[in-house]
């Protein structure tokens, strides 16, 4: 290369080069909208035209914080790189008179009539649709689908004979999706973990056993693929659960489990639906008993690095001292970890919420923007050790991350 060729290539490389930067904004807010007393379950996706949808739970009542409660599933949308938002919209209703689960009545202040929306899940198809998937109950799952970048949802079309198949290997009572988003395999399958429970233990969440539904296509019928991780003496409840595939077409599960390892749970498999790997604990993924989030952010053929990131609350102590392994840690630290080789390792760890923080999701915008949705301590102290009283999402960019060691144009 000729040096003024050369100089003007580090020229263009200066001058494209970003500033890092980190800003947050509080996306659903108790006292927001006196209808709903707690936001829970926070989720983000990129749709194939950029715009950036994000969703949670919107629970009616505080007292108990229960999975159990009078939910509906709330979302807002943005076009701009996640910088403004849309008002906040009911996601979908299901038409009809709707049974509360039997097993639900087992739970201490459970009210019969309250109706339960639980677990929604949202895939962006390359084509443009957005698919979304969520569960009444938990116990019966629907699709629903927008076609218009996420203004609009098709009628809930209820799939949940799909888990019937599941019934021959784990006689379930209880199911739920994800949550938080999936994943478009390169192939044009649709893969969305679930877990399943007989609803004889705890909350009727639990014992809990993890595996997915798949669609080939674009989600007009649902399958049900094998049992992805077991409960075990070793492999304890694992239940929430996300989904990413690597660059060598594999699909990778990331699990949160009671374990008393509490550490992340692994397991891959060939088509995301049949031949799980034997599960394994990742030492490098603090397991809280805290949902978690992951996406790619760039392939080494489109970005020039393999890069996956991660979000979780980073942490394993317990303010009272009663820590024990396979019980709750307390739920702070939201941390964005960042790999180069496909989450065999994690060399880029950084906090974005160092105090209460709980359950969060992450995409990234065609920007390089990161987006992390995540639920934080608000004007309702009592909520933090579960859901915090706020839903935050943080813009930072790759630069800000890696403290400058790392950008999309290296």
């Amino acid at each position: 290369m000729k040096p003024t060729l050369f100089l003007l290539a580090l020229l263009t490389v200066a001058v494209t080069a970003a500033e890092p930067f980190i800003e947050k904004q509080d996306l659903f807010a108790v006292g927001d909208d006196p209808a709903y007393q707690v936001y829970h379950i926070p989720g983000i996706v990129v749709t194939a035209k950029g715009s950036v949808l994000a969703w949670c739970e919107a629970r009616k009542r505080a007292a108990g914080a229960s999975d159990w409660d009078d939910i509906r599933i709330l979302l807002r949308r943005s076009t701009d790189d996640g910088k403004t938002w849309s008002v906040p919209k009911i996601l979908t209703q299901v038409e009809g008179t709707i049974e509360k689960n039997p097993f639900s009545l087992r739970v201490k202040n459970v009210d019969p009539k309250d109706v339960t929306y639980n677990n929604p899940v949202l895939i962006a198809d390359r084509d443009g649709t957005v698919h979304g998937l969520f569960c009444i109950e938990y116990m019966r799952c629907f699709y629903t689908r927008s076609t218009d970048d996420g203004v609009t949802w098709s009628k809930p079309v209820e799939i949940t004979k799909t888990f019937d198949a599941f019934q021959k290997s784990y006689a379930w009572k209880v199911l739920a999706t994800g949550p938080d988003h999936s994943v478009q395999l390169r192939s044009g399958r649709l893969v969305v973990p679930v877990w399943l429970s007989t609803g004889t233990g705890g909350n009727a969440h639990r014992p809990s056993v993890t595996a997915t539904i798949y669609s080939d296509d674009a989600g007009k019928t649902w399958h049900a693929g094998d049992i992805a991780v077991p409960c075990t003496d070793e492999w304890i409840n694992p239940n929430e659960t996300v989904a990413i595939e690597l660059a060598d077409g594999r699909v990778m599960l990331n699990l949160r489990s009671e374990s008393k390892a509490h550490r992340r749970l692994i397991t891959t498999s060939k088509d995301g639906a049949t031949g799980w790997s034997t599960p394994k604990f990742d030492g490098a993924l603090l397991e809280p008993i805290c949902m978690a989030g992951i996406v790619r952010y760039s392939t080494e053929t489109a970005g020039g690095k393999n890069r996956i990131l991660f979000s979780n609350p980073h942490n394993l102590d317990r303010a009272d001292g009663k820590a024990e392994p396979g019980k709750n840690r307390d739920r702070k630290n939201v941390s964005v970890k960042l790999s180069y080789d496909e989450a065999q390792t994690w060399p880029v760890n950084k906090a974005i919420e160092p105090g209460a923080s709980m359950y969060s999701d992450i995409a990234v915008t065609p920007a390089g923007t990161i987006l992390c949705f995540y639920g934080r301590s608000g004007n309702n102290p009592g909520l933090a050790a579960f859901a915090g009283g706020r839903l935050t999402v943080a813009r930072f960019n790759l630069e800000w991350l890696t403290d400058g060691k790392d950008s999309p144009q290296r």
